[in-house]
């Protein structure tokens, strides 16, 4: 018989915030995982359920399409639910066993200084601005903000604005560290605070990666954290992507060739692409990783921003070998300018991380920290980010109209709806090479499939291996490519603004009155 260790009956112990049918979700989730239902077991009637655990029907229903959601288990019409097929739990154990009786991961250190100036067009000069991580600052409290920041110049903790401990103040260090537990279920990992995510990337490339060394990266991803492991004279491995995410096959391909140090992931919304790695590949990903000794960098850029069920939880949730570093950034939920980022790792990491941080710029902003730790304590930061949820999902679903409607003109256009995130990765149908040039000129920013790529030649045996719904034949060079594929932020922009932005590119793209 199934054993649920559900521990919240009683709804006075179920942690703060947390629904009942999540709890029970958590619960079902955890016994799968420890191989209590095998792939394609069916799983008890929400009936037999209910009864078992004492709570309503509707409840258990709403937990299992949670699950459903996640991809954890599947309904089938007349015959319930059951456990999807491609869930590596046996090997899943044997790996966390493994991780339990071995030493902690060996991090292998360097220090080396190499710093690039990158200038680059300035995304919020233009009218319409498609950037895909642009969030809408008109809509930040500033004046809410302003009332924590003036109570933290009113009472200064005068020892913190002098120098001190570089991880970041102690009060923003404990809310992010509880918002991370309740909200990711991130526990035992320590965290520091940086100035943005993209200052962790550079110290975590100094301190891991050598010259001769290499990274594996997402073939289509972020050209600043290549920037970063680039400048230690490591080389980028591009692994193939599908319509699932990057491809675990070729990965391993990439891992037995040998020097990979580092692989590095958007595995929520994909940077580009926005598709979001299921659990069955994560769970590849990480075992091989632990095979292989490579570390993984999980950029979680966007996780606040989820609309159609409950995110993944972050790969570095569930970690037994502690290999996962975790970073993340407020960013998308107030500013790039307020340079609040943080990254969460095992404490030897964290360390060399904060040492290597009071070299560069000892210490984040101290007022800044304190504002928005209060921010945090007194719930302005979850009330902020409910509303703007609520205002980004109805903008994709604006944009997902537009683009049905442009659909229905007979424009050859091809998009997946993301999960989550705030942009759309849309086939035009055409090449867009020289399309951004254009649009500049009529006030439009937009991001184009060549930005983001990191082409190279495919092994024989490999090529044509995979069918994608999401790019092109990915072998060549760049000046062979077809780009046809363009990111479409719909968060900084309302809803006119998105209408008349997208009636510019549509112009340009087909030369025809939209």
């Amino acid at each position: 018989m199934l054993k649920v260790d559900f521990k919240y009956s009683d709804p006075s112990k179920l942690p703060r915030k947390q629904a009942k049918y999540l709890a029970i979700a958590d619960a079902l989730r955890k016994a799968i995982k420890e191989g209590q239902l095998a792939p394609t077991e069916a799983l008890p009637s929400a009936r037999k359920l209910a009864l078992q655990l004492s709570v309503n029907r509707h409840t258990i229903m709403a937990a299992l399409a949670e699950l459903v959601a996640q991809g954890w288990v599947e309904a089938r019409e007349r015959s319930g639910y059951k456990v999807v097929a491609n869930l590596p739990i046996q090997s899943s154990r044997t790996i966390i066993k493994m991780a339990q009786v071995s030493q902690h991961f060996d991090w292998k250190f360097r220090v080396e200084q190499n710093v690039a100036v990158m200038p680059k067009v300035k995304a919020s000069h233009y009218r319409y601005n498609f950037s895909g991580g642009q969030p809408d600052i008109r809509k930040f409290p500033f004046d809410e903000f302003k009332s924590h920041f003036s109570q933290t110049c009113q009472r200064p903790k005068i020892d913190d604005l002098s120098y001190g401990d570089s991880r970041g103040e102690a009060e923003l260090i404990e809310e992010i560290a509880k918002y991370l537990r309740r909200v990711r279920s991130i526990t035992d990992k320590e965290l520091m605070i940086c100035n943005g995510s993209q200052e962790a990337l550079y110290i975590i490339s100094q301190l891991l990666l050598q010259p001769g060394d290499k990274v594996a990266v997402e073939q289509l991803g972020y050209p600043p954290a290549w920037a970063a492991f680039e400048r230690t004279g490591a080389t980028l491995a591009a692994v193939k992507q599908d319509e699932r995410g990057i491809d675990p096959e070729h990965l391993a391909q990439v891992f037995a060739q040998g020097k990979v140090k580092l692989l590095y992931l958007t595995p929520l919304h994909q940077y580009p692409t926005t598709v979001s790695l299921d659990i069955s590949r994560r769970m590849q990903i990480y075992q091989l990783a632990v095979q292989y000794g490579v570390a993984i960098v999980e950029d979680d850029y966007d996780h606040e921003f989820h609309y159609d069920s409950q995110p993944i939880a972050p790969m570095a949730a569930d970690d037994p070998s502690g290999l996962v570093i975790y970073i993340s950034t407020f960013s998308k939920l107030m500013f790039g300018g307020a340079r609040i980022g943080y990254v969460v790792a095992n404490n030897a990491l964290i360390e060399r991380v904060a040492a290597y941080k009071m070299v560069m710029n000892h210490k984040c902003n101290v007022l800044v920290q304190q504002s928005v730790a209060k921010w945090m304590q007194q719930g302005g930061f979850e009330a902020h980010l409910r509303r703007m949820t609520r205002i980004y999902q109805k903008r994709r679903d604006f944009m997902v109209e537009q683009l049905r409607a442009y659909q229905e003109k007979g424009l050859p256009l091809c998009f997946e709806i993301p999960a989550g995130g705030m942009a759309i990765w849309l086939d035009t149908g055409k090449s867009i090479i020289g399309l951004k040039e254009k649009l500049l000129p009529q006030h439009v920013y937009l991001q184009t499939e060549e930005e983001f790529s990191r082409l190279q030649e495919w092994p024989d045996h490999f090529a044509g291996n995979l069918a994608s719904n999401l790019m092109n034949d990915l072998s060549g060079d760049s000046s062979s490519k077809d780009y046809r594929f363009i990111r479409l932020g719909f968060a900084a922009m309302d809803e006119t603004e998105v209408s008349q932005g997208l009636a510019i590119v549509m112009k340009n793209l087909y030369d025809v009155d939209c």
